[in-house]
């Protein structure tokens, strides 16, 4: 079956660095957009970035260009982010994102990794 597992997260102070991992099964990889979510206290989820399928294209939320990057890894069915410069408001429970753009049904979802940024 589909599964998409994040790892990685945890505690870290302003200024510091992780990286996120997403690692998944169950459906051909190298044919889906992948994609970062994220949801804080109290928000909607939104996007952080993503990684296209065909050409690697990449796009970033403006709240995290030029501290955030996406990369994928298809031998390894993987996709991380590397964050770094990270802000307090970066805390949010961090979710994997598979899909075919233009399938509606072809969309799946990992149970997320929180990140905490607190000194």
């Amino acid at each position: 079956q589909v599964q998409l597992v994040e790892s990685g997260g945890g505690l870290v102070q302003p200024g510091g660095s992780l990286r996120l991992s997403c690692e998944a099964s169950g459906f051909p990889f190298d044919h889906y957009t992948l994609g970062w979510f994220r949801q804080a206290p109290g928000k909607e989820r939104e996007g952080v970035s993503c990684i296209g399928a065909s050409d690697g294209s990449t796009y970033y939320a403006d709240s995290v260009k030029g501290r955030f990057t996406i990369s994928r890894d298809n031998a390894k069915n993987t996709v991380y982010l590397q964050m770094n410069s990270l802000k307090p408001e970066d805390t949010a429970v961090y979710y994997c994102n598979a899909k075919v753009l233009a399938s509606p049904t072809l969309n799946y979802w990992g149970k997320g990794t929180l990140v905490t940024v607190s000194s």
